[in-house]
């Protein structure tokens, strides 16, 4: 009989200089549920302004590895020093300058949690400036933190920018008292009341982005909306997806936001068809989501032309 080697677990901290990785390790290694009885390899790839106390890495049985140079961190490299150290586990402060979507680990690693720090005071700096570069730090992370909150206001644009790049992260704000609740309801382009709901192109954005978190703002209520026909393979004969394209980063970097739609004459669209929906928000579990979420019981799909703008941006609330 064949064993398979278990897979050794990775921790990933990113966000740019001085957003506050090393801070958010060095608290987290320190916490009694995060230890464990094996050696952890830190693997360091930056250097901030605070560094790892010899004494906390010595009482968690933590070692620490430098790269410098991003062409340095290769899988070679890295079994390298798997082989040096034999793990437990592994937790990696990357390079925020360094571009994520370029990163490989060994096969033998795996990657267990992704997390962004954002220091929310450079957020709109880095978010103009380098966008491309904070996207693939924020596109698969599991947890976005941003920290430094004090004295912005404007936090709900924040996370609709995040939102629009991962919809299935959690995010949280920290202050210098602790965590920040922000809710998107004073900046909802419609009014919740109205029925149907109406959703222009930045609407129902809006609608999407805070449909998957709180979906029970719209149970029972009815919306309206231009969108495009997709028809997932794995869907049954009556459901299909109605949506839009959304600009997340760039021209280049578009995703599908829409959701599930139950309609009796699927059969009648074709896949890219301009539809006007209106349909009732239910939350229902659903296989294809892996879970509970927004679905949408259609009242009428009529077909339609397309909308003067196809594409949402998120950055542009005029559309």
């Amino acid at each position: 009989m064949i064993r398979r080697a278990k897979l050794k677990p990775v921790y990933i901290i990113n966000g740019f200089l001085d957003s506050g990785k090393t801070d958010f390790f060095r608290y987290t290694i320190a916490q009694p549920y995060f230890r464990t009885k094996g050696k952890t390899l830190l693997i360091v790839c930056e250097d901030g302004e605070n560094d790892y106390e010899e004494k906390l890495l010595k009482s968690t049985n933590t070692v620490v590895e430098r790269i410098e140079e991003e062409e340095d961190f290769n899988p070679d490299a890295l079994v390298a020093l798997d082989a040096k150290h034999n793990p437990e586990r592994i937790l990696v402060e990357y390079n925020g300058m360094w571009n994520f979507k370029n990163m490989r680990l060994p096969v033998m690693w795996n990657l267990e949690q992704q997390i962004t720090v954002i220091d929310a005071s450079s957020f709109e700096l880095y978010f103009n400036n380098m966008k491309s570069l904070l996207a693939e730090q924020i596109r698969n992370s599991d947890l976005i933190l941003f920290n430094r909150c004090d004295g912005i206001e404007d936090l709900a644009s924040y996370k609709r920018n995040v939102k629009a790049i991962n919809q299935k992260a959690d995010i949280i704000f920290e202050d210098k008292n602790g965590e920040v609740d922000v809710t998107l309801d004073e900046d909802l382009p419609f009014d919740l009341n109205a029925n149907p709901i109406d959703l222009n192109n930045y609407g129902y954005g809006m609608f999407y982005l805070d449909a998957l978190d709180h979906v029970e703002r719209y149970e029972g209520k009815t919306v309206r909306f231009k969108g495009m026909v997709l028809k997932p393979e794995e869907f049954p004969d009556n459901r299909f997806v109605p949506g839009r394209m959304a600009m997340t980063c760039c021209a280049q970097d578009m995703q599908f936001l829409g959701f599930a739609c139950e309609y009796d004459d699927v059969k009648s669209l074709e896949e890219k068809d301009w539809v006007l929906v209106t349909a009732k928000v239910v939350k229902e579990y659903v296989p294809e989501y892996q879970g509970e979420g927004p679905v949408l019981k259609a009242i009428s799909v009529e077909k339609t032309s397309a909308p003067d703008n196809q594409v949402i941006d998120f950055s542009n609330p005029e559309q």
